[in-house]
Parts: C-alpha cells; sequence; structure tokens
C-alpha cells in the first residue's frame, strides 16, 4: 500500500468469503470508515443478518454484486453447461471441444429411462456417434498434414496440436449434447442467486438437480487446495454462502411461463403454416431483420422462443393482427408473473440490429459467449437439417459423416415417441440451431471483426462474415467500417 500526501490509497484486498467481503464493502460505501475498519467491523458482527434484512427484505439487490465465488461443474452434459452459460453477467468457460479430445468421454442419461428398452435405443445413437467420431479422426489427421505440411519455423509439438484442433473442429460435429464436459466459472453472489433459481425451476430433471446441488456448495466451505499447498489453514470452515443457499428456490412465474407460451403459440398460429418448413420460402443462414414497431417485435419474439420458424415469417402473421390478439400474447407472458420477477428476457426490443441466425450447434456455442448483445434461442431440434464440415468433404469423408448423421436422425425421430427428454441429448452438434441476436452497432461490429478472423472456427467465420454483408447491404457506411475477413481468406496453422 502506498500513500502520499494527498492521502491517496489503493489498496487490494485478499480474497473474503463472498458473503462477508459484499457486507464488508457495502458497509464501506455507506460509513466514513476505512476499508480496515470496515473488514474489522464485519468480523464482529453477524453477515447473515446482515443479509437477510438488507438483501431478502429489503430487496437491495446491487450488494451482492461485491461479493464473488469461484464455482466448478464436473461431469454434466453439453446441454447443461449451455445453460449454465445463459446468465447476461457470467465470466467462465467450458471444457472445450476444438481443443481436446471427447473420443474417451461418457455421456449423460435421462434417469427417467435408465434400464428401459428406450436407454438400449438411446445407448446405441450415442455410441454410433462416438465410434464414427473416433473412425474419421486418424483419417482427417493425415489429411490436413497432407494438405498444409510443417513450416520449417513451427515446432513439431506446436505443429501437431493445431492440426488436432482442425481436425477436432470437423468431427465435434459427431458429439450429442449429451456428451459429459466440465465448466468453471466467477460469477458475483446476485448472479448465482439467479443461476440457482433458473435452474430450479428447468423442466429438464438434470438441471433441478445440478441447482440443488450448487445450493449444497453455497452451505459448505469452499475446497481450499490452494491454501492448503501454500501452508494455510485459517478460513477452512467458512461456508460460502450459508444465506443464499437458504433463501434460493424455484420461481413459479420461470416454471410456468415457456410452457405456457408453447400452448398459447400452437393455439394462435394454427393454420399459417409455421410449423411447416416447406411453407417457409428461403430459409437464410443469416437475415438482418427490419426495424419495426416494438409490441410487434416483442410479441414475434415470444413466439419465435417457442416455435422453429424464422423470425420475419412468423412477424408477418403477427402485424396482421389486431391489438387485442398482440396484448393476448403479452397476457400470456406475464399472468404469472409477481411483483418481484424481472420480464422474461424476451422483452428486451429496441436493439437497431437484430439477426437472426441459423447455424451448427457447435459453432453456436462459441457464439454463445457474446454477451453484450440479447440472445433468445429456439429449442434444439433435428428439423433444420446437419451442416457439413469442409475438411471431411476434402479429405473423401464425408460420405461416412452423411450416414452417420441420417441414420442419428432417423433415430432420434423414434427417441422422440418414446422419451422426448433423451431425444433431446442425442442431437448432435453438426445439427442446426437458429437464435436471435439482437445488438447494437458496436457489438455487431465486434462480433463481425473478431469472429471472421482466420483464426477462427470456419462455421462462425462464415456467419460473422454475412453479418457484416447484411448491415452494409442495408446502411454502407456503417458496413464499410467493419473490417472483417472474407471466409476464403484461410490459414490453417494459426491458432
Amino acid at each position: 500500500m502506498n500513500q502520499d500526501q494527498s492521502g491517496r490509497r489503493v489498496i487490494a484486498v485478499a480474497p473474503m468469503p463472498p458473503e462477508k467481503s459484499a457486507y464488508a464493502l457495502a458497509r464501506y460505501s455507506r460509513s466514513p470508515d476505512s476499508i480496515e475498519a470496515s473488514i474489522n467491523w464485519v468480523h464482529g458482527h453477524s453477515s447473515e443478518k446482515f443479509w437477510e434484512q438488507f438483501y431478502f427484505d429489503y430487496g437491495h439487490a446491487s450488494i451482492a454484486d461485491l461479493g464473488h465465488v469461484v464455482v466448478c461443474f464436473e461431469d454434466i452434459s453439453e446441454l447443461a453447461a449451455i445453460r449454465l452459460e445463459d446468465e447476461p453477467l457470467w465470466d467462465g468457460q467450458a471444457k472445450s471441444s476444438r481443443y481436446q479430445n471427447f473420443a474417451s468421454s461418457r455421456w449423460y442419461v435421462p434417469g427417467q429411462i435408465r434400464g428401459s428398452e428406450t436407454e438400449a435405443l438411446y445407448e446405441g445413437v450415442l455410441r454410433s456417434l462416438s465410434e464414427i467420431y473416433r473412425l474419421l479422426h486418424d483419417p482427417l489427421i493425415a489429411h490436413l498434414s497432407e494438405r498444409d505440411p510443417r513450416p520449417e519455423s513451427m515446432k513439431p509439438a506446436d505443429y501437431q496440436r493445431t492440426i488436432a484442433a482442425r481436425a477436432f473442429d470437423a468431427t465435434r460435429y459427431l458429439l450429442p449434447l449429451a456428451a459429459k464436459t466440465n465448466v468453471g466459472q466467477v460469477v458475483s453472489i446476485r448472479t448465482l442467486e439467479k443461476q440457482i433459481t433458473r435452474l430450479l425451476s428447468s423442466q429438464l430433471p438434470e438441471l433441478r438437480a445440478i441447482g440443488e446441488d450448487l445450493k449444497e456448495a453455497c452451505r459448505r466451505p469452499p475446497v481450499n487446495l490452494w491454501g492448503e499447498l501454500s501452508g494455510q489453514t485459517a478460513g477452512l470452515s467458512e461456508p460460502l454462502a450459508p444465506t443464499l443457499a437458504r433463501h434460493a428456490k424455484a420461481n413459479p412465474y420461470q416454471e410456468s411461463v415457456y410452457s405456457d407460451l408453447s400452448r398459447h403459440a400452437k393455439e394462435v398460429l394454427r393454420g399459417t403454416g409455421l410449423d411447416q418448413p416447406d411453407r417457409w420460402g428461403a430459409v437464410e443462414s443469416v437475415e438482418l431483420i427490419d426495424q419495426h414497431d416494438p409490441l410487434d417485435e416483442v410479441v414475434t419474439t415470444l413466439l419465435y422462443r417457442v416455435s422453429q420458424a424464422p423470425y420475419r415469417n412468423i412477424l408477418s402473421v403477427v402485424k396482421d393482427w389486431s391489438e387485442k390478439q398482440k396484448q393476448a400474447t403479452i397476457q400470456v407472458a406475464t399472468q404469472q408473473r409477481s411483483p418481484y420477477d424481472e420480464l422474461i428476457k424476451e422483452f428486451r426490443c429496441g436493439y437497431s440490429f437484430n439477426f437472426d441466425i441459423l447455424m451448427d450447434i457447435g459453432a453456436w456455442r462459441d457464439m454463445h459467449r457474446h454477451r453484450r448483445c440479447q440472445q433468445v434461442q429456439q429449442n434444439f431440434t433435428t428439423i433444420h437439417g446437419y451442416d457439413v464440415p469442409p475438411p471431411l468433404v476434402e479429405a473423401g469423408l464425408d460420405r461416412e459423416y452423411r450416414q452417420a448423421m441420417d441414420a442419428v436422425r432417423t433415430d432420434i425421430e423414434l427417441l422422440r415417441k418414446k422419451d422426448q427428454e433423451a431425444s433431446l441429448y442425442a442431437i448432435p452438434f453438426g445439427f442446426k440451431v437458429r437464435c436471435l441476436f439482437k445488438m447494437d452497432y458496436a457489438e455487431a461490429e465486434y462480433i463481425a471483426k473478431l469472429r471472421s478472423g482466420v483464426k477462427g472456427h470456419w462455421s462462425y467465420r462464415t456467419i460473422a462474415w454475412l453479418m457484416k454483408q447484411k448491415l452494409a447491404a442495408r446502411y454502407p457506411a456503417l458496413g464499410d467500417l467493419i473490417q472483417a475477413t472474407p471466409p476464403d481468406v484461410e490459414d490453417t496453422l494459426t491458432r
């Protein structure tokens, strides 16, 4: 700590239990005391009483931004990892399917199908995907090594890692949403509470179980391996966030709103052809939606979330509705909302750049990381078909891939008739998902520039380039400012 004649100080404070650090910083902001005095005060007073009164009774939610936790989730499904990351204020990373071999990984099996004939069908689907994942890897490595030999300036180990990563870029299209993965996150306890609530309110048993596990982790002292390795013993008995664990629970509004909307959408969209892909017309990978009335945007977005149709098709129906019909959809989306519930994210509107994007799940996982925009993802499905990785085509391996994906799609349809949850987990990354991205210009420029770079995956590079092209066609002056890289500019050995 340095101090000059001005009295100015800059102090780094060692980590503390999150509820106590938030208490100390909250008191610090509301008193003339130094941070040392505030920490001393908190050490001698009950942080749980403070949290009960100010956070849970008075609703001073911002104080929970002052305490942070590191939480790791191991052996969860890729689907669960995606849902864990559905937080606007979230910092973390999942095990990378681009740089790690998932061949030896197991997969999540829904509890209700264990020991049944459905489990045998489910296991068969996932084993076939795992087998073709392994079989394609070595021939693809050989093809890429021949196509892009190692430069003398590149170390052999670096070259091998890079070529392996490029091979995984293609073979990961065969990974199912059931594949096991790990996630590490650093979040505020305010975000943690929202995350637990959302998980406990989910329709998926795996997510509810993770929510309960997360509550239990908050009740216990955190793992202090670093402290043990450093010879520290103090603080090992402090629970992570005991007050939060006691209060976090499922939310009735979140539990019901999407199923309510789904039933409503089926009713009001019956006969419009929106449930028939062959009536959608030309389907583009990227569409920049024309700006339109905010009420139409909210209603269309609510219906889009529980549909599989393109945004423009739903909007064309909504525009012809009466005010009363539009308000009926709003009513369904708010009827279970209490005075303390935030509106669901589908109500976030007014952004100038709304992109309706259809892309493979694997590459969408990378686009999902962008949190300075609003993302409204439709449910995972096989109806949009799948993408074929270009390296497999170049290597003459696409026939085996297509056969595997076609067979899996047929098996998933059989699974869906027996258990919808199992059929969801069996969907491979290569199948396409539709997602609405709402953003301002700065985020559009950032995504188009970053994701089109030569280090990226070809799939999202193409999407990022098309975002620039669509924007430039509509707003040339703004589009020309975006320094995006065309997808045909390649450098395979750059990582």
